[in-house]
């Protein structure tokens, strides 16, 4: 029984050891002369403007998201079309079914106002929409 262990241990090392010892090697072999220009952010050859560290709304992230998720999903449907005469009524069924998922999953995000780029309905953003032309969110 400790032989066993024994030889999982010696994999966990020697996988240790594989990751580390480049890296190591690397430090000690790699040049480093940090300068203003290595460091600074690459804008496409353009001078960069403010910090690299700029923080998006959080609704940019949400719509790629929901994006990649009906982009990706749509992607089975083109084999499934495909070979659709072939598969008969029972695979009409299941897409049918993959579709409802779909079209539910679609329909909370909307009933969210996820899909909205200015959410107008926020608890403590009174004066914020203002100058787009909106009135006061609370008051809707």
């Amino acid at each position: 029984m400790v032989h066993d262990y024994g030889t999982v241990l010696l994999l966990v090392l020697l996988g240790i050891i594989l990751v580390a010892m480049p890296l190591f090697i690397q430090r000690l072999i790699a040049p480093s002369k940090p300068s203003y220009e290595k460091l600074s952010t690459y804008e496409c050859g353009e001078v960069p403007e403010g910090s690299a560290w700029v923080q998006f709304n959080i609704r940019f992230y949400v719509i790629a998201l929901i994006f990649l998720i009906f982009d990706v999903e749509v992607v089975f449907l083109f084999p499934w079309a495909v070979v659709f005469k072939e598969l008969g009524l029972l695979a009409f069924v299941e897409m049918a079914i993959f579709l409802l998922i779909l079209i539910v999953g679609l329909i909370y995000v909307w009933k969210k106002s996820d899909l909205n780029w200015v959410k107008l309905r926020l608890k403590y953003a009174r004066g914020r929409y203002r100058e787009l032309g909106f009135d006061n969110p609370e008051t809707k």
